[in-house]
């Protein structure tokens, strides 16, 4: 057998083939690496004027500030090419080398030097010009940072990474832009430093010129597709409102327009001694004097119960992320709360002096804050209304409930762990009564109980009663809300992390069982879906599933029980809807009951078109399948396998990857992720549907498809394909893998059919007309022209029939679902509530931008 050389040509030969890699890095960096070194030359340059870095004259003629303009327009360049301090220019070579490295590969050499100069350049000018037009509207704030500089790379390496940004994939796009902009916002808001403003003008700068670099046109896509994304976004919304008060209250200089919040949402004091003497001489300020002598004393436990709210409503943000209904309801009762707050503070503002409001209000010191009338302070006050609004009118993303008994276990242990916190305050303060002043006896502590878990300045507006003095008091007085506040919120976010498909309400249980004891259609599992409401026939064994909208009782297709009660359900049914002043629709029912609802004197109009595979025959074999086969023998080589699981039992990682292909899936078409008989990631999450992967030898996930059972008598007969995304740079045949790879196993495992669902809006000719680019094989008649033409308009935007299309490689047999209204005047009503029913967050903006879509002249 022939050895491998050992001998030290082989070893010179190894490191060379590793220094080449990261020659290459280096050579695809040259931009980046060559300002570095200008960067450095020219601060050690700078020592002759005796500091490493500007000082001096030196830094009044390099560094930007707000009165650049006219007399040192230089500074808009020159102020990239130095740093304040050592310190700075090893934060910012790093920044450089982190971020500018990464950008410039990605951007090419000449596009990243073009977005590097632009970003530094307009995002200075950008920023001072913001701060010309925002002199007159928000107060003196220019004046504060008038004596603020900027120096450093960090706007244009910011402007160049966000310009790279526009050659990622379309989820990893919008996942760093959201992320990087709520940072910069943050920081601009509550900071208010000029540098916060010219790195969130430049970022701004970078983020419209890397589609113009790349050859593209810039465009504003929606901030939220999917349900997911949208509860991403009111949480990321709510946990920057309550960080920023914070970030506020711990930067020393904070002018922001919005840092006035901290003195609402924190009750973080002053607590160098100078400020502390100020505050404790006046004697009506004796509460805030205790407060900012706890927080120097308790440290951190002080500084943790005066930033309470926030850190409730970062907790909260987790939930809303999640779409859990508590944390909804939780995050809006915290905002309501400040709004009352907020609201007597601007009450405090216009009919109070200063002296007259208080410290404690935070108003006196707002005053003070530089804003030169009444309404330009009041106004960001109003942010907790703004946000309970916000709240209010995003409620249907969050409807996520806990498992069952979950609030009662949480109860379970928060409130006996305030008990014996109680008690342990007054046992423990008896004991060291000598170390407050003066010291309290037992109904003093007693009635002070309730103020130890109440935020600090949030108690009522008096005098404490006693006082902390000892060290061991110090921690008696702040430990007890830190340790309740500690379990109370680990508590609340281990509920958060618990899976919630296990909790259903007893009418989606009783339908479930019904389905599952009954003959339930390709169509039956999907009633089980939020968003449903039931009718149960009298006898039990039949039921509705259906939402109004408009006046429309909207089934979600036929009456699901025994085949004996279908007309009876559907007769009785559309009583129950006329007695409560509803008109009654059925939605993507079969042929049978469509004959049926014709002899009864119903119209109907053809809405979808379902397509079945027989499994007892099914071998992919002959010429009409070559397609199939392919994509079967190509996962084969590339290593590519089919993997039965539930998005429950997926580990993590996987469960993370289906989320992004989902994310990624719908941010691509930039329009709204469609509901009703459509499902989406909520939907998947049910230990019942199965999940079907295409993935590689590295666990990588291509592509994923979800599929729902279908009972017969207690036994599932077969399944209904429902989710179905696919990687954009994953296998390119990864959904035909799977659903030719589910028909083979779930044929073995004695299924008899699968249902490859139903594309609505869309015909069997009509798919062929796609498939083939020719011209509609028949005219339409009546309401059917109306449906042709919505199915052609919105072909371009949703593709339902190219879908239809796409299925009929697997050669199925084809039943159309029909729509069944009893009188043609409602129909109007009837496509409204269809539309909902489809497109539940539809909102104007999203509507337009639809429209615009659907109308856009389709390019030669």
């Amino acid at each position: 057998m022939h050895q491998p050389a050992t001998g030290p040509e082989s070893i010179s030969g190894s490191k060379a083939r590793f220094r080449r890699p990261w020659l290459g890095r280096l050579r695809s960096a040259s931009v980046t690496l060559g300002f570095v070194v200008v960067f450095w030359a020219v601060g050690l340059v700078s020592l002759a004027f005796g500091a490493f870095g500007p000082n001096g004259i030196l830094r009044l003629d390099v560094a930007a500030t707000t009165h650049t303009f006219p007399e040192h327009w230089w500074t808009i360049a020159s102020s990239a090419l130095w740093a304040r301090d050592p310190i700075s220019y090893i934060l910012e070579t790093v920044l450089l080398l982190l971020i500018g490295i990464p950008a410039e590969r990605r951007l090419g050499h000449r596009a990243f030097a073009l977005a590097a100069v632009a970003s530094q350049l307009l995002g200075l000018v950008i920023a001072l010009g913001f701060l010309v037009v925002a002199s007159g509207l928000l107060g003196n704030w220019t004046e504060e940072i008038g004596n603020h500089l900027f120096l450093g790379p960090s706007a244009f390496v910011i402007g160049a990474a966000m310009a790279g940004t526009a050659s990622m994939a379309t989820l990893w796009r919008r996942r760093i832009r959201l992320a990087g902009f709520a940072l910069l916002f943050l920081l601009a808001l509550y900071s208010g430093a000029f540098a916060d403003l010219v790195r969130l003008a430049a970022a701004a700068v970078g983020t419209v010129l890397g589609p113009l670099l790349l050859g593209r046109r810039p465009r504003i896509g929606r901030l939220a597709s999917t349900r997911h994304e949208g509860r991403v976004l009111i949480a990321l919304l709510i946990g920057a409102s309550a960080i920023g008060p914070v970030l506020a209250g711990l930067i020393p200089h904070a002018v922001g327009p919005l840092s006035i919040l901290r003195f609402l949402f924190t009750n973080i004091q002053p607590v160098d001694p100078q400020s502390l003497q100020s505050l404790c001489s006046d004697p009506a300020q004796a509460k805030d004097c205790a407060v900012a002598q706890l927080q120097l004393r308790a440290g951190a436990g002080g500084i943790f119960m005066a930033i309470l709210p926030s850190f409730l409503l970062v907790l909260m943000a987790d939930g809303l992320r999640r779409g859990r209904r508590f944390a909804w309801a939780g995050a809006l009762l915290i905002q309501l709360g400040l709004s009352v707050l907020a609201i007597i503070a601007i009450a405090n503002v216009f009919l109070s002096s200063p002296a007259e409001t208080g410290a404690s209000e935070g108003i006196a010191a707002i005053e003070g804050s530089g804003y030169p009338n009444p309404l330009a302070l009041a106004l960001p006050l109003l942010l907790p209304l703004v946000l309970s609004t916000v709240l209010l009118g995003s409620r249907r993303l969050f409807q996520v409930p806990a498992p069952a008994g979950t609030y009662k276990r949480q109860a379970s242990r928060i409130l006996p762990t305030a008990a014996v916190l109680s008690v342990v305050y007054v046992g423990v303060g008896l004991l060291v009564a000598q170390d407050f002043t003066p010291a309290p006896g037992l109904a003093n502590l007693l009635a002070d109980v309730p103020d130890r878990f109440l935020p600090l300045g949030y108690v009522l507006d008096v005098p404490p009663a006693f006082f902390p003095q000892g060290a061991d008091a110090v921690l008696l007085y702040e430990g007890v809300g830190v340790v309740f506040w500690a379990v109370a919120g680990a508590v609340i976010y281990r509920t958060f992390l618990r899976q919630a498909h296990t909790r259903l309400d007893s009418s989606t249980e009783r339908a479930k069982a019904l389905i599952m004891a009954g003959e339930g259609s390709s169509l039956s599992w999907m009633t089980t879906w939020p968003g449903n409401m039931y009718w149960f026939s009298p006898g039990g064994r039949s039921f509705v599933a259906y939402r109004v909208r408009t006046g429309i009782a909207l089934t979600l297709g036929a009456p699901v029980g025994p085949e004996s009660e279908v007309a009876t359900a559907f007769a009785e049914f559309a009583r129950f809807c006329r007695a409560n002043g509803w008109t009654p629709c059925f939605y993507s029912v079969p042929q049978e009951l469509r004959d049926h609802a014709d002899s009864a004197g119903w119209s109907s109009a053809q809405v979808a078109q379902e397509t079945v595979l027989p499994l007892h025959s099914l071998t992919f074999k002959g010429k009409k399948f070559q397609d199939i086969r392919t994509a079967l023998n190509n996962a084969a080589k590339e290593g590519i396998r089919y993997e039965w699981t539930s998005f429950a039992a997926a580990h993590f990682s996987v469960q993370v990857q289906i989320e992004e292909i989902s994310e990624e899936w719908v941010a691509d078409r930039n329009m709204p992720e469609m509901g009703f008989t459509l499902g989406s990631l909520d939907e998947l999450d049910d230990p019942e549907v199965r999940c079907l992967l295409a993935v590689d030898r590295h666990r990588k996930v291509h592509a994923v498809t979800s599929w729902l059972p279908i009972y017969r008598n207690g036994h599932i007969v077969g399944w209904t394909l429902d989710f179905m995304r696919r990687r954009s740079t994953g296998f390119r045949s990864s959904i035909e893998f799977l659903i030719a790879s589910a028909a083979l196993s779930l044929k073995d495992e004695g299924c008899e059919f699968l249902s490859l669902s139903g594309a609505p809006l869309a015909r069997a000719e009509e798919a062929a007309d796609v498939a083939q680019r020719r011209t509609p094989s028949r005219p339409p008649r009546s309401v059917d022209r109306l449906l042709d033409w919505l199915g052609a308009t919105l072909e371009p935007v949703y593709g339902f029939r190219s879908l239809l299309a796409f299925k009929a490689k697997f050669q199925p047999t084809y039943e159309p679902l029909y729509m069944l209204y009893p009188d043609a005047a409602s129909l109007p009503a009837v496509g409204t509530a269809v539309a909902r029913a489809y497109l539940p967050t539809l909102n104007l903006g999203a509507g337009l931008a639809l429209a615009g879509r659907i109308f856009r002249k389709p390019k030669r």
